[in-house]
């Protein structure tokens, strides 16, 4: 298919089920790694027996958490604040991302991390990254608008660009011109002009204890002009403004095209033109072009499957959440922050770059070298008890149908038999366990580092 020649009706139009693309396991299974992480083989099992379109509204819908967890989840951010680094944070949330029944908005969280870039080798204060995250994970199926208004006044982005320098007399720009161009417009949609009047409007933006406080005494409440529209703007209306802009939505609609779908090329406009019409039309409501866009035919199209390149944390957390692993979480996210992705500290305000820019020789061969040092891990578990007897459970019992099962649950294509044969070899001549062998050859293939 050439994606230039596609017709957009017919591209974000329902999924329904055929011959040609069935709604089966591998179907089932692409949908839960690109919307949340991955899948259980019982919840792929359940989800075969669904509508698929009920299946994705449900899973955009999300579940609500149980207290529970959400008390588990508070007491274990709670221990990592107090140690006083925010680097400590990680590990919480890579725990989250890998036990919470609402994956899809742990995911788009994780797309939001990377949009509004804030590191905390900066910021240093753990209280407001994660005051930050809680926000984005708030806002994160919701209205972009609100997030925007949220953002501009988080007190890490303050931190992060400086605002909370932004004094009247001396307008600082960073955070007017991250706002236009990586936050809601892109590049080429703005003057500089407009960046030094949109700085004006934030004046007077800064901190206190922690929190948002507006400084009227350093704020500019003279008039402004910012693409092309004259008026004593306040940094609400000023953000209001920015987002009436006609490219706001394509520039959004764009970047989410490429976290969900595949990550080249890059969409072309009539492709992409009903899902910026509903965007707009959705006043920047999220949920609904995040369901339209998991439910469609060009999301169940070869055009979109094993399309992406998978991220350091979506490799990870899709293999725990596959296989019902538990283990070390301090290690893991140190290692996968040495592997490229270090949850709260993105590398710039632009975030990370995705797609193959993820791979390199040094970064394939430390993906094999973290799940390596996970299989020996100690603490590592595959739902409470080993690799052999959490196979065993899944009525697996030797190595052939152990590399045929993790084929199918692990990769997003078809393992070929020349490819699966190697696997068997290898494993059956290893000293060690020979599952874990295997398993650790699987990931260190190229088509393990396909979403």
């Amino acid at each position: 298919m050439d994606i230039g020649r596609l017709d957009p009706d017919w591209a974000w139009a329902a999924y329904q089920p055929s011959a040609d693309v069935p709604w089966d396991r591998r179907a089932a299974a692409h949908l839960y790694r690109r919307a949340g992480f991955a899948a259980t083989p019982a919840q792929l099992n359940a989800a075969i027996k669904l509508d698929p379109l009920q299946l994705i509204r449900q899973l955009v819908n999300g579940r609500s958490e149980d207290q529970d967890f959400l008390q588990l989840m508070q007491a274990m951010v709670d221990s990592m604040i107090a140690t006083g680094n925010a680097g400590n944070l990680a590990p919480a949330w890579l725990y989250r991302m890998a036990e919470t029944e609402d994956q899809v908005r742990e995911k788009v969280t994780l797309f939001w991390h990377g949009h509004f870039a804030t590191g905390a080798e900066k910021v240093e204060d753990p209280v407001l990254m994660q005051a930050q995250n809680d926000m984005l994970r708030s806002h994160a199926l919701g209205s972009f608008r609100s997030m925007v208004q949220g953002i501009s006044r988080d007190a890490a982005m303050l931190v992060y660009l400086d605002s909370v320098s932004n004094r009247k007399t001396h307008p600082n720009e960073n955070y007017a011109r991250e706002l236009m161009e990586l936050f809601c417009l892109g590049e080429g949609q703005y003057t500089e002009t407009d960046i030094r009047e949109l700085a004006r409007c934030f004046t007077g933006w800064e901190i206190k204890n922690r929190q948002f406080r507006f400084n009227r005494y350093q704020h500019d409440f003279g008039s402004k002009t910012i693409l092309g529209a004259t008026e004593e703007f306040s940094g609400e209306q000023a953000i209001d403004l920015v987002l009436s802009q006609p490219a706001a939505a394509e520039f959004l609609v764009t970047k989410m095209v490429r976290f969900f779908l595949f990550d080249e090329p890059r969409a072309p406009r009539p492709l992409i033109e009903p899902l910026i019409k509903q965007l707009r039309d959705d006043d920047f409501q999220l949920a609904g072009t995040i369901e339209r866009m998991l439910s469609s035919n060009i999301f169940f199209s070869p055009l979109a499957r094993a399309r992406k390149i998978r991220s350091p944390v979506e490799l990870v957390v899709g293999l725990l959440r596959c296989l019902e692993i538990s283990t070390d979480m301090n290690a893991l996210a140190e290692d996968i922050r040495d592997i490229g992705q270090g949850l709260y500290y993105p590398p710039n305000v632009k975030g990370w770059d995705g797609g193959r820019s993820w791979i390199n020789s040094s970064t394939l061969l430390g993906r094999a070298n973290l799940v390596f040092r996970l299989l020996e891990n100690e603490k590592t578990r595959f739902a409470t008890q080993s690799l052999q007897q959490h196979l065993q459970d899944m009525g697996v019992d030797k190595l052939e149908s152990a590399a045929e099962w993790l084929a199918e649950h692990l990769l997003a294509v078809p393992l070929s038999e020349q490819r699966r044969a190697a696997l068997i070899e290898t494993a059956s001549a290893s000293k060690g366990p020979r599952l874990e062998r295997l398993l650790h050859s699987m990931t260190a293939l190229p088509e393990f580092q396909l979403s």
